[in-house]
């Protein structure tokens, strides 16, 4: 998935991203130990920490905001950069001071970090307990035994099948309101600039029915948003090998598209997104199903990565800017009014000046909602590594990083200010930061607006008319108005 939330701990990013913090289980019985839990990078890895958190509840581990109560502390990590990793490390130094003072604590590394560097972190370093990949969060209980058995605990095996499936995530936001689905594991994309298929393996898709069932949950728990998560969601099957061969005759085939209209059945009220798309694999018919149903957000995440066809192959990214273009036009003509946005990035091996410029151009022509913007840095076993050279020197890579980003603060401040005038169908996800009488929500275009609370609640729909914004939010006041079609 190479959408990703600049790397923070959990106290800061449920802030920003989830509005809320780890909660107790309703109707469990009471714990005497507790977890506390970090998590690195993607919005799949805050997925993962929601089903580590359901398998350790089982154990007898309530959740904490608070690292000081903690018996154990995991941190779920994201290994696309290298700022990431630098990040853990400080923290995982931080715990070891506070293990002098508490040996009783636990301190373990899950997710991408863990089978690259479990020989670092345990042996060399010494700065954790256990190491477990994320294929094993069910072995995590085992582990923290033996952890308290006086040996250390790895397992970082990757699964062909593992999808935790049948288990309910304990939701670590507070807000009620918004929720992730994670509906496949792994990649068999194999982008000479990630790390991702070593650290999570093959790709295989989740049971549909298991995923409507967690939709029907969340929406009587009063949800009214999910995000269907995938390293490569349109690339999601059910029912069907890598060849096109039917597994089952009696059981139906279920593609993306298929299963973002069963999701969006599951009731008009709950809004249905989904990240991440992959130019290569998006199809006219989940456009078409996008169309279809009011419920299913006009949003589509669709990494570019460069805007140059001679760099894309070097990225072994499978598509040319011209194919690229080709699913752009396709997702405007089916949906004319559809918001996008991108991960970009600068300074690959042997980017020129002038494969650069076509970046630029890419993003004037692309006017994108928003961007994931970030200098190349150079992961280790993957094909580029291998095989390129990172030869574009630093200074270069952060002049070109700020030149996209220039263009792209310029473009989503246009597109921010193009909603003035309009109303919007708006669902109320919580009380503002700034201020305290105000509510946010986002738009199906996924733009953040504020607005006077008046007599509206929290999981709630309210129509909104968009007076005035700010580069990146609006500014509005709830109207009886219907939004425009």
């Amino acid at each position: 998935m190479q959408s990703n939330i600049e790397p923070s701990s959990q106290k800061e990013l449920l802030d920003e991203v989830l509005q809320g913090s780890p909660t107790v289980i309703p109707g469990q019985p009471t714990h005497t130990r507790k977890l506390y839990l970090e998590s690195y990078g993607c919005q799949m890895n805050f997925s993962d920490s929601e089903i580590v958190a359901s398998i350790l509840s089982e154990a007898g581990f309530t959740t904490t905001r608070e690292e000081e109560e903690a018996d154990l502390i995991l941190l779920n990590t994201c290994a696309i950069r290298e700022n990431a990793e630098q990040r853990v490390r400080a923290r995982l130094r931080q715990f070891k001071q506070a293990k002098e003072s508490r040996p009783h604590l636990v301190v373990g590394v899950l997710g991408c970090m863990a089978e690259r560097l479990k020989e670092s972190l345990l042996e060399q370093e010494k700065l954790v307990d256990m190491v477990v990949g994320p294929d094993a969060y069910r072995d995590i209980p085992n582990l923290v035994e033996q952890v308290n058995g006086g040996q250390k605990a790895v397992n970082v095996l990757l699964s062909r099948e593992e999808t935790y499936a049948e288990i309910s995530p304990v939701r670590l936001d507070a807000n009620g309101v918004t929720a992730f689905i994670s509906i496949m594991r792994g990649c068999d994309n194999m982008c000479s600039f990630c790390v991702v298929p070593f650290t999570r393996g093959r790709e295989r898709s989740r049971d549909p029915e298991s995923i409507v069932r967690e939709a029907h949950e969340l929406f009587d728990a009063g949800y009214r948003e999910v995000t269907l998560l995938g390293q490569n969601v349109d690339s999601y099957k059910w029912n069907i090998d890598n060849k096109g061969v039917v597994k089952d005759e009696s059981q139906p085939v279920v593609r993306f598209a298929e299963l973002i209209d069963r999701v969006a059945h599951v009731n008009p009220d709950m809004r249905v997104r989904f990240s991440t798309s992959h130019p290569k694999d998006m199809t006219d018919d989940v456009l078409e199903v996008m169309a279809k149903h009011e419920n299913v957000c006009k949003y589509i995440h669709l990494p570019v990565q460069s805007g140059n066809s001679d760099v894309l192959k070097r990225m072994n990214r499978g598509y040319t800017r011209e194919w690229y273009f080709n699913r752009i036009e396709a997702i405007h003509r089916i949906m004319p009014d559809c918001a996008t946005s991108t991960d970009i990035i600068a300074g690959f091996c042997g980017e020129t000046e002038e494969e650069h410029q076509d970046t630029l151009s890419l993003m004037e022509l692309m006017r994108y909602d928003m961007a994931y913007m970030f200098a190349y840095s150079e992961r280790p076993r993957t094909l580029a590594q291998r095989k390129f050279e990172d030869d574009v020197p630093q200074e270069v890579k952060s002049r070109r990083l700020h030149e996209i980003m220039a263009v792209q603060k310029v473009n989503a401040a246009e597109r921010t200010k193009s909603y003035v005038g309009r109303t919007f169908r708006v669902l109320v996800e919580g009380t503002s930061k700034k201020k305290e009488d105000q509510y946010f929500g986002r738009t199906t275009y996924n733009t953040v607006v504020v607005f006077p609370k008046e007599d509206a609640l929290p999981s709630t729909y309210v129509n909104v008319y968009v007076h005035d914004c700010t580069p990146v939010t609006l500014i509005g006041t709830i109207t009886k108005n219907q939004p425009e079609s």
